[in-house]
């Protein structure tokens, strides 16, 4: 299976102004992971062996389980994570995109 297409969002914030729109988008992902929680989840699954985690081996943030839920439900609405159910268990990925275009905008060398 292939890899899709990392396609960043915008350039770099040296390099020139944001659109309207990837502000908007990109406010939300900012938005999503300013949370402790939130930056924790997405950082186990970033990190997670394979590239993807099943929620079961990283609700150990220190809240209960139906606030993980809620949290990893508004890492996918920002367009974070993608989710996928296998059984009784939901697996997480980040969004291919989403790290590149991340580093993309905050690389100030450019």
């Amino acid at each position: 299976m292939l890899a899709p297409e990392v396609v960043p969002c915008c350039p770099p914030l040296t390099s020139a102004e944001l659109s309207e729109a990837d502000a908007v988008r990109m406010a939300a992902m900012f938005k999503a992971l300013g949370d402790p929680v939130r930056l924790r989840l997405f950082s186990k699954v970033a990190s997670h062996q394979g590239g993807e985690a099943c929620v079961c081996d990283i609700q150990d943030v220190g809240v209960s389980q139906p606030t993980v839920s809620h949290h990893l439900k508004k890492l996918r609405e920002a367009g974070l994570l993608t989710s996928e159910r296998r059984g009784t268990w939901v697996y997480y990925r980040v969004e291919p995109s989403v790290l590149a275009g991340l580093a993309q905008l905050l690389d100030l060398n450019r």
